[in-house]
């Protein structure tokens, strides 16, 4: 049995990740010629979109067979607009290599790359790229990976003659400096090392390995290598790292199935695909398997295995390995098949603040771009789409506007539609301002009884929400509670504002069903008329997004900067000052601060730097944000709502 590692590849955008991937899959023999980014040759980059933007917007597994090994290759989009596809991908890793670039430095979102590293705990190999280009500095990424990301780094590799062309590499261990740094920060990590290092005994550099592969492994240290991607060298001892550094993934084959799903696609002849990593047994072709998320099993036709250009059917897929599974017609990214139960994170680094209608462009093609998509969503559930018939309108949520072009974009290659997308607006939330009760008693017209007390409570921010039932099953059957407690959230994603509900405990605090006339659909009908009430009485706030950021800009901007934070209603600490520039940090809403980037390159002459990273909701005004109408039927206008849940009235649905 071969062991398998199963490695992602994630950097900035233009760090040449994709390349170092087309190099990874040339030496272990997947494909003969590397292909390239510049002229849409790349392998990983087989979305028509992607090659002509020159971008990668989706995840892409290729695998591979070293000496023995077996290397599953993730390589991962690198706009923070299509970091939600990085983040599903972190659940399947046992390992990764950051790739940052000598030249620029650190850029924006590495910083929301190392974050996602640092909370899987994914040991991870630093590779800096780009030391043969003009400008390289090395040592200057090793002191901000060190000081900025608090990185223990080791490193194993050096340039030499950096910035230029003929730049070679040399072994670390012969920079004393940079060498005793990495000592250092093993020292910290190991008692026994430690009190080797301080006494000055003499360390051999097997023991000094054993360390590196030991904490690498927990995440505690992290190699560092270098090259350039563009002329080919520093790979292959990149590629020897992976191999000894990186864990080797776990190969329970006689344990109960389980696997999570991370990437879903449409293939021409298959439909829907998924892209699954086994945690633990084995499925074979024609194998039911349990969907956690659908409560059922579904049936596998085909398990194939990425090999660059072409997908092998395999007939199998075992523990620690990635495949793809044909046949779960219904399979969505993050879902768990088989019955182990895993941990699941709750926590979600990539929170879509950004709202955009959708309309065909031709009336004739509105169907085809509701399935279209449909299909979209089933392989990216952050788009949360939705369809209001009445208005054919459809509304897709997002990170930003390069994903919008991008949606655009595949909407036009993949599906031959052209699309009309208006300018995103922001997703605002409401909250509870007061505790209150909402009454509902639906017992007409006959056959017909729900009767419910609801009480709402604000909760602190980020709270989310909470229900509990203080009413007995002698009052209300557990069959009828159990509908209240699923259509809880579909109730509360419009609320008196016309937008999604969130910070706020529900608790049903009396209600009663009827042994001849009550029947579930009642309870589903009646919960949102309950809920609306309360609501009403209580009365709600908007919650805005806003946006963590940190600048770095020249000292002489600082009244220019500070002025227009101020007007943006911005917050911000105290300045930082070191060597004529000031990293400033702070809080500033999204709606306010859409198009910063671009003032801040004009403020200060492409001199200023900003990074932003999702904060949190916030309490403003309706005037500071916005309310919109109600979306279809609203439970407050209750024969309305009866009518239509009974099929008499037909308006827009989701």
């Amino acid at each position: 049995m071969k062991s398998i590692r199963n490695i992602g590849i994630l950097a900035h955008v233009d760090a040449g990740k994709t390349s170092i991937t087309e190099n990874f899959l040339f030496l272990g023999g997947t494909i003969r010629q590397k292909g390239s980014v510049d002229n849409g040759s790349a392998v990983t980059d087989s979305l028509a979109i992607e090659k002509e933007r020159g971008i990668s917007v989706r995840s892409a597994a290729n695998s591979f067979d070293l000496d023995g090994h077996r290397v599953n290759l993730i390589d991962t989009p690198g706009h923070t607009d299509f970091y939600g596809e990085v983040d599903r991908v972190m659940e399947v890793l046992d390992g990764a290599v950051l790739v940052l670039s000598a030249v620029e430095g650190l850029q924006s979102s590495v910083y929301v790359l190392w974050e996602l590293l640092q909370h899987y705990k994914i040991p991870t190999l630093i590779f800096i790229n780009k030391v043969d280009r003009a400008g390289s500095d090395y040592e200057q990424v090793l002191e901000d990976i060190e000081n900025e990301l608090d990185i223990k780094h080791f490193p194993l590799k050096l340039p030499d003659g950096e910035g230029s062309h003929t730049c070679t590499l040399k072994d670390a261990k012969k920079h004393n400096a940079i060498r005793e740094k990495g000592l250092e920060f093993l020292a910290g990590l190991d008692e026994e090392f430690l009190e080797k290092y301080l006494d000055g005994k003499s360390i051999a550099d097997e023991e000094i390995e054993e360390l590196i592969i030991k904490y690498t492994g927990s995440a505690d240290i992290f190699p560092v290598f270098c090259g350039s991607a563009k002329f080919e060298f520093g790979l292959k001892e990149l590629l020897d790292g992976v191999i000894k550094f990186l864990p080797i993934a776990s190969q329970n084959v006689n344990g109960e199935v389980s696997g999570r799903i991370f990437k879903i696609e449409h293939d021409a002849s298959l439909g829907r695909i998924a892209h699954v990593r086994m945690l633990s047994g084995q499925l074979k072709n024609r194998d039911t398997v349990y969907n956690q998320r659908l409560k059922k099993d579904e049936k596998i036709a085909q398990i194939r295995r990425n090999l660059a250009h072409k997908q092998n059917d395999t007939g199998e897929i075992n523990a620690g390995d990635i495949g793809i599974l044909s046949g779960l017609s219904e399979a969505w990214p993050g879902d768990i098949i088989g019955n182990l139960k895993l941990p699941d994170d709750k926590r979600s680094f990539q929170i879509p603040v950004l709202l955009v209608k959708v309309k065909a462009a031709r009336k004739e093609d509105y169907q085809k771009l509701a399935d279209a998509l449909r299909e979209l969503n089933a392989e990216d559930p952050l788009l949360d789409f939705q369809w209001f018939k009445k208005e054919q309108e459809f509304q897709l949520k997002l990170m930003g506007n390069i994903q919008k072009e991008i949606l655009a974009g595949i909407l036009k290659l993949r599906f031959s539609l052209d699309a009309k997308f208006e300018a995103p607006t922001v997703i605002y939330k409401e909250t509870p301002i007061q505790t209150a009760t909402g009454y509902v008693e639906y017992t007409m017209p006959k056959p017909c009884w729900a009767v419910m007390r609801f009480k709402v409570e604000p909760l602190p921010s980020g709270s989310g929400l909470q229900y509990e039932s203080k009413v007995s099953v002698d009052k209300i059957a557990r069959k009828y509670q159990n509908e209240v407690s699923n259509a809880i959230p579909k109730a509360l994603a419009q609320g008196i504002k016309g937008w999604e509900v969130v910070d706020l405990k529900v608790t049903m605090i009396d209600g009663e069903d009827h042994e001849i006339h009550s029947r579930p659909g009642d309870f589903i009908l009646a919960t949102p008329m309950g809920l609306l009430r309360a609501l009403k009485e209580a009365g709600t706030n908007l919650l805005e997004p806003v946006y963590d950021f940190v600048l770095v800009f020249p000292e002489e901007y600082l009244g220019s900067i500070t002025s227009d934070l101020t007007k943006m209603r911005g917050t911000f600490d105290t300045p930082e000052f070191k060597g004529g520039m000031i990293k400033l940090s702070g809080r500033v809403p999204v709606a306010t601060s859409l198009d910063y980037s671009i003032r801040l390159n004009s403020i200060t002459s492409g001199r200023g730097q900003v990074r932003f990273r999702f904060g949190a909701y916030q309490s403003c005004t309706d005037e500071q944000g916005k309310t919109r109408t109600y979306k279809g039927v609203n439970p407050l206008d209750e024969s309305l709502w009866i009518l239509h849940h009974r099929g008499a009235y037909k308006a827009d649905e989701r």
